[in-house]
């Protein structure tokens, strides 16, 4: 199945954008070994009783991770059912779900933390993935959205480095959302995290919330 990331300039099957059959669980098993998540945890910075959101937890290396911290919930989206069996292995007690960036499927103001890593340049559309975020946000809770770059990333990230304006256009889209928008070069990942603001107004809400809702397990 084709689908377009608004990073790019035509469809793709790359098996990272929606993984699949064989292809997909070879990408999962990447991903595990490319993805460090201490040092996303923290920066989230999890506290006790929190409930946190992943967009895009593929094989589930940050899902198991968020389990370890003190949060009160653990949740995420993935649109990938392959991806969702490979991290259900790996986190047995956090609500998985088949859904997107643009459709969690998740109420208003429902977590306290929405974090999502090496995600964001896959999906169809940056605006109404942030306008989502933002809806799933409490008012005062936060955002962590990462991908492959950083200090040092690894020589086989280093070709999904993002463009600098490409870049730039993930720091502007949230500063039209959110409040405190700070970026931060990690060792192989460049992050941005921000604070929806706490009178939780209704700007940055234009498209959420539209289409199929995702589908419990």
């Amino acid at each position: 199945m084709e689908t377009r990331p608004w990073t790019s300039e035509r469809a793709t099957r790359s098996p990272f954008v929606l993984p699949s059959g064989l292809r997909g669980r070879l990408a999962g098993r990447l991903m595990l070994r490319m993805n460090k998540q201490d040092e996303v945890a923290r920066l989230l910075a999890v506290r006790p009783g929190e409930r946190v959101l992943e967009i895009g937890y593929g094989p589930g290396g940050l899902i198991r991770r968020l389990e370890r911290t003190p949060a009160g919930r653990v949740c995420g989206v993935d649109p990938s059912p392959e991806m969702r069996g490979m991290a259900a292995r790996r986190a047995a007690d956090a609500d998985l779900r088949v859904g997107t960036a643009e459709d969690t499927g998740f109420g208003d103001a429902e977590f306290d933390c929405v974090v999502s890593v090496n995600s964001v340049a896959l999906w169809p559309c940056l605006e109404s993935g942030l306008d989502e975020l933002r809806r799933v946000t409490r008012p005062g809770g936060r955002v962590l959205i990462a991908w492959h770059g950083g200090r040092r990333p690894p020589r086989a990230a280093r070709k999904f480095r993002l463009p600098d304006d490409q870049l730039d256009r993930i720091e502007e889209a949230l500063r039209r959302r959110f409040t405190d928008v700070d970026r931060h070069e990690l060792s192989d990942l460049t992050a941005f995290t921000a604070r929806r603001d706490r009178q939780g107004g209704p700007e940055g809400r234009r498209g959420a919330g539209q289409g199929l809702r995702a589908r419990p397990p």
